[in-house]
C-alpha cells in the first residue's frame, strides 16, 4: 500500500515546490523555451509532443524519487491516463472531425456556412452566435472538449483564421463547463462532497451566471483587438452581446435550481440564447456597422469597396438557398446534438452498458484483473488499483483506498454518440465510397499528433493524482484564512488545469474544500460548489483542451504541433483574471450576499 505523504521533507515550503515541478516544466516548454522555426524565426515554446514529454519524466522523478511512490504504480498510473483519455477525450474529437469532414466533402458545409452569415454579416457577432451559444448547447450535451472541436471547425470553416478560432473558443467555453456533458460535474461534486446535489447545482447556477453576461462582451473584446479593431467597434455590438448572455444567463439561473431539468441547464440555456440572439440580430437590431475580418478589410480596400457599411449591397441580404436546402445541410448538426443528448441520458448508459448480459469473462492482464460484460468491461491497473491510500486532511481518516479500474464503457461513451451521428450524417447526406474514404484520410491524418500529446497529458495528470502532488499544491491554498472562498476557485481553476475537466477537478479537490469550508467555519455548499465555477476558468489552459482546438482548427500539421505555446500563452491571462472573477464573486457571497446560498 502507498500512503500518500503530503510532506516528505518535513518542510511544507520544499514540499509543494517539489510538487509542483513537473507543472512548470510542462509550462516552461509550452510557453518559454526558445526555438527557431524552418526558416530560422525565434520563437517562444517548443513542438507541443516533445514539451509533454519533459513535463512527463519530470513527473516520474518527482513522484518516485521525491516522494516515494512504487515504479510500478507510477507507470500504471501513467497509463491508467492514458487509457482513459482515449475514451473520454479523444474518441469525441475523432466523431467530431470526421462528421465535419464529411460536411466539406459532400459541399453542405457551404450552405451551412451561408445560413449563418445571412443572420448577420458581423463577424462579431458570428462569433457570439457559434462560439458561446451554439457552443454551450454543444458543451451541454457532450462537453469533455467536444464544443471546442466542433465550434472552432465550424469558425475556420466561415474563414476565421485558425488561431482565433481555436481562442475564441476556448474562452467561450467556460460559463457552460460546469453543466456540460448533462451535468456531469455536478454528478461528480455531490458524490465526493455527500451534499445535496440540487443545492450544489443551485449554488452553482447562482455564480456562473453573472460571467454568462460577461462572457460575451469578453469574446467581443478579444476577437476585435487581435483584428486590430477599436474599443468603439467593441461597443458597437453591446445590445447583441447583451442579448447572447443574458437570454443564457436568466435560464442558466433558473434551470440550474430546478429539480427536474437541473443538469440540462447548459442545453436548455444554449438553445434559449441561440434562439433569442437569432431572432433579435435578424429581425429587432443590427449594428449600423459591420466588422470584418482584417483580411476581408484589406481585400475590399484594393477592390474601392467600403467594408464599413452593413447594408451596401442589397444583393448580400438576398438567401440563395431553400428552406429545405438548408435544413438538409444541417442534418448533421442536428443529429449530432440529437446524438449527443441521447448519450447524456444515464438511463440510456445504464442500458448500452448492461447489454450482452449473457457474455461474461475474468483473465489476467500485466498481473490485473480484466473482467466484466462484453459492453463494460473493466481492467483493474495493476500495482495501483486499491493500492494507493490518500491520508487526512484531503480524505476522511477511515477512506478507502483509490480505486484504479479502466472502465472500459466503449459503447455509453460519448465519443461513441458523437461517432454514431458521424455514420448516420454520412448515410443521410449519401456519400459516395471515395468520399468516404476521403473523410477518413483527413481525419486521422489530423489528429496523429494531438493524440499524442493528449494521452501524454492525461497520463501526468493521473500521476500526480495517485501519487499525492496534486493535493500538496492544493493544501498550499487551505493557508488563506478569510480569504479562502477566493482560493477555492483558484484551486478548481488547478484541477482542471491538471486534469483537463471540471468532472474530475471536483473528483480531486471537492472533498478537500469540504473539510476546509469546516475548519474555517464556511459555508460547505458554497465552497464546494466554488470548486467547480472556479474551475471552468482552468478549462481553457488545459493542454488538452489546447491541443482539441489546435486539431480541430489547424490543417498544416506543422502549425498543429507548435500552435500550442503561443495559445496558451494568450489565454492564459484570460484564465487567470476569469477564475479572479469567480473568486470575487464567492468572496461576496461568502460574506455580504449570504441569501445567495441555497
Amino acid at each position: 500500500m502507498y500512503q500518500q505523504n503530503y510532506d516528505p521533507f518535513n518542510n511544507v515550503f520544499l514540499s509543494t515546490v517539489l510538487a509542483g515541478v513537473p507543472i512548470l516544466v510542462l509550462l516552461y516548454f509550452i510557453a518559454l523555451h526558445p526555438h527557431r522555426d524552418k526558416k530560422g524565426v525565434r520563437h517562444l515554446g517548443i513542438s507541443a509532443p516533445y514539451a509533454a514529454f519533459y513535463g512527463v519524466v519530470a513527473a516520474f522523478a518527482v513522484t518516485c524519487l521525491g516522494y516515494g511512490m512504487p515504479l510500478k504504480s507510477a507507470f500504471s498510473a501513467f497509463g491508467f491516463g492514458c487509457l482513459s483519455g482515449f475514451l473520454a477525450i479523444i474518441w469525441i474529437i475523432v466523431g467530431a472531425i470526421f462528421l465535419y469532414n464529411m460536411t466539406l466533402i459532400s459541399g453542405k458545409f457551404e450552405i451551412v456556412k451561408e445560413s449563418i452569415i445571412h443572420i448577420s454579416f458581423d463577424r462579431r457577432l458570428q462569433v457570439l452566435l457559434i462560439a458561446f451559444s451554439f457552443g454551450a448547447i454543444i458543451e451541454g450535451t457532450s462537453g469533455f472538449g467536444t464544443p471546442v472541436a466542433i465550434a472552432g471547425a465550424v469558425m475556420v470553416g466561415l474563414g476565421f483564421p485558425p488561431f482565433q478560432s481555436a481562442v475564441l473558443n476556448l474562452l467561450a467555453n467556460t460559463a457552460p463547463v460546469a453543466y456540460g456533458a448533462i451535468g456531469t460535474p455536478i454528478v461528480m461534486l455531490a458524490t465526493v462532497t455527500g451534499l445535496d446535489q440540487l443545492k450544489l447545482s443551485t449554488m452553482v447556477g447562482h455564480q456562473l451566471p453573472w460571467v454568462s453576461i460577461l462572457v460575451p462582451f469578453w469574446l467581443v473584446a478579444a476577437f476585435v483587438l487581435m483584428e486590430g479593431g477599436t474599443w468603439k467597434e467593441i461597443w458597437e455590438v453591446w445590445p447583441g452581446a447583451l442579448c447572447a448572455g443574458l437570454s443564457f444567463a436568466v435560464m442558466q439561473w433558473l434551470a440550474s435550481s430546478t429539480a427536474s431539468f437541473h443538469l440540462m441547464t447548459d442545453v436548455i440555456a444554449g438553445v434559449f440564447s441561440v434562439i433569442c440572439t437569432a431572432l433579435f440580430l435578424r429581425f429587432i437590431w443590427h449594428p449600423k456597422t459591420r466588422f470584418l475580418l482584417r483580411s476581408e478589410r484589406e481585400a475590399l480596400a484594393k477592390s474601392g469597396k467600403s467594408p464599413a457599411t452593413a447594408t451596401t449591397d442589397a444583393k448580400e441580404w438576398v438567401y440563395p438557398y431553400t428552406v429545405g436546402q438548408t435544413a438538409y445541410a444541417w442534418l448533421p448538426w442536428t443529429i449530432l446534438i440529437i446524438c449527443c443528448a441521447i448519450w447524456g441520458i444515464p438511463a440510456w448508459k445504464a442500458q448500452l452498458n448492461n447489454l450482452f448480459p449473457g457474455i461474461t469473462f475474468k483473465t489476467t492482464i500485466l498481473g490485473g484483473v480484466f473482467s466484466g460484460k462484453l459492453s463494460l468491461p473493466q481492467w483493474q491497473m495493476p500495482a495501483l488499483h486499491n493500492l494507493v491510500q490518500r491520508m487526512p486532511p484531503v480524505a476522511a481518516p477511515n477512506a478507502k483506498p483509490e480505486a484504479a479500474v479502466f472502465n472500459i464503457n466503449w459503447l455509453s461513451a460519448a465519443g461513441t454518440g458523437v461517432f454514431v451521428a458521424a455514420l448516420l450524417s454520412g448515410l443521410a447526406l449519401r456519400l459516395t465510397a471515395a468520399q468516404w474514404a476521403e473523410s477518413v484520410r483527413r481525419t486521422l491524418n489530423r489528429l496523429v499528433i494531438p493524440i499524442l500529446v493528449i494521452a501524454q497529458v492525461l497520463g501526468l495528470g493521473f500521476l500526480t493524482r495517485y501519487s499525492g502532488t496534486d493535493a500538496v499544491i492544493g493544501l498550499a491554498f487551505t493557508h488563506a484564512g478569510a480569504f479562502y472562498p477566493i482560493c477555492a476557485a483558484y484551486l478548481g481553476w488547478l484541477g482542471v488545469f491538471l486534469t483537463g475537466s471540471d468532472t474530475a477537478s471536483n473528483a480531486l479537490f471537492g472533498s478537500l474544500q469540504r473539510i476546509t469550508a469546516q475548519q474555517l467555519h464556511l459555508n460547505e455548499v458554497l465552497i464546494s460548489a466554488t470548486n467547480s465555477t472556479g474551475g471552468v476558468m482552468g478549462k481553457m489552459i488545459d493542454p488538452q483542451s489546447i491541443m482539441v482546438a489546435c486539431a480541430a482548427c489547424y490543417e498544416d500539421a506543422y502549425e498543429r504541433t507548435h500552435a500550442l505555446g503561443p495559445i496558451f500563452r494568450t489565454v492564459w491571462w484570460h484564465s487567470v483574471a476569469g477564475a479572479a472573477v469567480i473568486g470575487l464573486i464567492a468572496f461576496l457571497q461568502a460574506y455580504v450576499f449570504q441569501g445567495a446560498i441555497p
